[in-house]
């Protein structure tokens, strides 16, 4: 009789490793795509120093307490950054949720129940005719009170579930890497709105500056008039040019409040002038900017450490994908104490139950939705590798870019200092000619016109070189830490 158990088990065990090796081997493989993390070993006309601007921290990187305290409330109350935060709780969220998915599930389960079934049924028959004990027969209707624990356990065996976990947390990395990119931004953001704030303040203080030089030419042009060394055009001219300058102040007056609003919002407050030393703005210092090499991009930039983050969730994923087509084992048990009266519940072991069931389930028969979920995680894995070096490719353009911008803009900006000195002096230098009458009206009038463009030309120079300074230190990575 054992040697006929021993066959029966040995044909189970052998039918099942059949059935095993018929799945595995009608499971999809695919080889996952590698990526390509290869960067030059220096930007264009850059050393290979390794000293690099983006480990210095922002507060060190801005110098005016004034943006500075913008960047401050901003990190506290921005709408978007908050909302990021949230998201961040989420991700934490989701991995304890995976990381519950291949413990053990324990339940207490507590239960009543009231039954009347038929007397000419199967039930009803035997309950009819079968007593309890010596002449005590089953209550009708009869009750069912229980109590127990019971467990249940998928074992993870080819690691689908903890390949979950693992995926949610790289998710999360990436979350907190978004978050930091949001920083990067939102500082970057609130320091170009600043400096363009700045910028609009000493572009309408050279308006003002030129309507009270154009008001004295004006009135001189009527007093030649009035001697008969100019003519009305001259007069009509020149109040045509300060009419129009003046119509550019309330212009540039509605630039300065649309940009306070703009930096109120980024703080997450309501409009209300927004505090700044407008002083001293064309003199600014550019400091300089160390770029280090291409090669820390790769840990300085959250955009670039993000798309690694989810490009390593993409390939888990993959895993998690494949392992559905194998067999899951789980394990269910369970204890406690059932009577269909309470008082019997404490009579053991009458009223004791236990169980303890094992199976394996695996997929046999339209395992389509299984193989698209499969080809699924794998274009996403390819897409996350794309993703993944089109962040380094950006990451190095930009940075290079803005090396170019830089040293581009030192030499306008020395070229239109040059312009606007020549051309102030050329201010005086008509007005006392065309008082002389050596020259026409026409020319001082263009002369006034063209020195107020260079003056506003090199305010908006001063303004490209502070913005400049700020997105190449965005692009290096800095701003986060």
């Amino acid at each position: 009789m054992n040697n006929i158990r021993k066959t029966k088990t040995s044909k189970s065990l052998f039918v099942c490793a059949i059935l095993l090796g018929v799945l595995y081997s009608c499971v999809p493989t695919k080889k996952s795509m590698e990526e390509n993390k290869s960067v030059p070993e220096s930007y264009q006309a850059q050393s290979t120093d390794t000293t690099n601007t983006a480990n210095v921290q922002w507060r060190d990187f801005f110098s005016d307490p004034y943006l500075i305290s913008l960047i401050d409330t901003a990190l506290v109350n921005n709408q978007e950054l908050n909302i990021m935060l949230r998201q961040i709780d989420v991700a934490q969220n989701e991995i304890k949720a995976r990381k519950g998915e291949y413990l053990p599930f324990i339940d207490l389960k507590a239960g009543a129940e009231v039954e009347k079934v038929g007397e000419y049924t199967r039930n009803g028959a035997v309950e009819k005719n079968l007593n309890i004990r010596e002449e005590e027969e089953f209550p009708e209707p009869l009750t069912d009170y229980s109590a127990g624990i019971f467990a249940s356990w998928e074992l993870d065996v080819w690691k689908k579930l903890r390949n979950s976990k693992k995926a949610a947390v790289m998710e999360y990395l990436a979350t907190v890497e978004g978050k930091n990119f949001m920083v990067t931004s939102l500082i970057a953001e609130i320091a170009d709105s600043y400096y363009e704030l700045i910028a609009l303040d000493n572009q309408l203080a050279i308006i003002e500056q030129n309507l009270e030089i154009q008001g004295n030419a004006l009135k001189m042009v009527r007093l030649q008039k009035q001697a008969a060394r100019a003519t009305e055009l001259a007069v009509r001219r020149f109040e045509a040019e300060v009419l129009k300058n003046q119509s550019h102040k309330f212009e540039v007056q509605q630039q300065i409040v649309e940009t306070e609003n703009k930096l109120n919002f980024l703080i997450g407050r309501s409009p209300q002038p927004i505090e700044r030393n407008s002083e001293g703005f064309i003199e600014s210092p550019i400091d300089p900017i160390y770029a280090g090499i291409p090669a820390q991009l790769l840990q300085n930039r959250p955009d670039i450490r993000k798309a690694e983050f989810e490009l390593e969730a993409a390939k888990l994923d993959i895993k998690v994908a494949r392992a559905n087509f194998y067999p899951s084992i789980g394990i269910k048990a369970g204890v406690g104490l059932q009577a269909f009266k309470p008082k019997y519940l404490t009579e053991t072991p009458q009223s004791l139950l236990y169980s303890a069931v094992g199976d394996l389930v695996a997929p046999l028969i339209n395992r389509n939705a299984i193989k698209a979920e499969y080809n699924t995680a794998s274009a996403r894995q390819v897409q996350a590798v794309y993703e993944y070096e089109k962040s380094i490719l950006q990451g190095y353009i930009e940075v290079a870019n803005q090396l170019s911008n830089l040293d581009n803009l030192k030499k306008t900006y020395d070229l239109k200092a040059q312009q606007v000195e020549a051309l102030t002096e050329s201010i005086n230098l008509s007005t006392q000619l065309f008082q002389s009458a050596r020259i026409e009206y026409i020319e001082v009038l263009f002369t006034q016109r063209e020195a107020l463009e260079s003056k506003m030309e090199l305010v908006e120079t001063k303004r490209d070189q502070l913005v400049a300074r700020v997105d190449i230190y965005k692009a290096l990575g800095g701003g986060w830490n």
